[in-house]
């Protein structure tokens, strides 16, 4: 089985898992990584799985009439959130590779108010939109799980508007993992052992022909997972774990709460605000006049 397939297998686990902001530990996530009570509750409580390592609607400065994509949208979070900002006249559109994933997002909309929603089956590093179309590409610790992360950054850059702008919540390395958490398909799929290293991030956007490229380390505690997971009727109450839900099988679970019990994950990794411009036809001709993605 591919890095891929366990992905989609696990994460499809979690889409069917009936967690929601109604569930403490679900919410307290959400809410250690910046969302506002105020947040969860204007959108369906089932968008927010509690997957969450920041909030990029927060800091990605959209405006009404946008047209934002979220790669990895999951039930819909980040879109129902970013829908309210850019307005009717303005456009969110999710992306994720599992099925169970938008059907509940498809679930979500039909729940909602949002008339300006649109999801779709896709891979992230094949985009099924327009060259030069979005305005603002967000994401929520979704990238570190893609195995070919250059052509990601090729795809948004290939979408975005020239002066468009990237804002994105992820994970990234502070130094190298030991190597039995590296080699770990349980810290792959949570959120972990895929992620890069904060200077190969910043390498690889300009590589993609980014501008701007600045990635904040947001001090969040990555262990917030496991204390509030303890908390979530959804699963065991001794259950230990990264980003991901009730795994599939007791092997699964059991090597997730013990890496979690033997490492403390903030002393390799770092939840991360990533911003990048697509530079304009201006700067692309060579100017180096300074700017600001937000």
């Amino acid at each position: 089985m591919s890095i891929e397939q366990v992905v989609q297998s696990k994460y499809g686990s979690v889409a069917t898992s009936g967690r929601s902001s109604n569930q403490d530990g679900v919410r307290a996530v959400a809410e250690a990584f910046g969302y506002t009570p105020e947040q969860l509750a204007a959108i369906p409580a089932e968008a927010n799985m509690g997957l969450s390592c920041g909030n990029p609607t927060a800091f990605a400065s959209l405006k009404p009439g946008e047209v934002v994509v979220d790669l990895g949208s999951g039930g819909g979070l980040d879109v129902f959130l970013a829908a309210q900002v850019v307005g009717p006249q303005g456009k969110a559109i999710g992306i994720d590779m599992t099925e169970e994933m938008i059907a509940l997002a498809e679930k979500n909309k039909a729940a909602s108010a949002a008339t300006n929603v649109e999801f779709h089956l896709a891979t992230i590093d094949k985009l099924p939109l327009p060259d030069a179309s979005v305005d603002c590409v967000i994401s929520n610790c979704v990238i570190n799980l893609a195995p070919d992360k250059p052509s990601v950054f090729r795809e948004v850059a290939r979408v975005l508007k020239p002066g468009g702008r990237l804002a994105v919540s992820d994970i990234a390395l502070k130094q190298p993992l030991p190597e039995d958490l590296a080699k770990s398909w349980a810290a792959y799929v949570g959120c972990v052992a895929g992620a890069i290293s904060i200077d190969d991030y910043r390498a690889g956007l300009l590589e993609a022909g980014f501008a701007h490229v600045e990635l904040i380390d947001t001090q969040a505690d990555l262990m917030s997972y496991a204390k509030a997971e303890s908390r979530s009727s959804c699963c065991s109450s001794d259950a230990s774990s990264l980003p991901v839900a009730e795994p599939e099988s007791d092997v699964f679970r059991t090597e997730i709460r013990e890496l979690m019990q033997r490492y403390d994950i903030n002393e390799f990794a770092a939840s991360v605000k990533v911003f990048a411009v697509k530079p304009a036809a201006v700067e692309q001709a060579g100017s180096t006049a300074p700017g600001d993605c937000c």
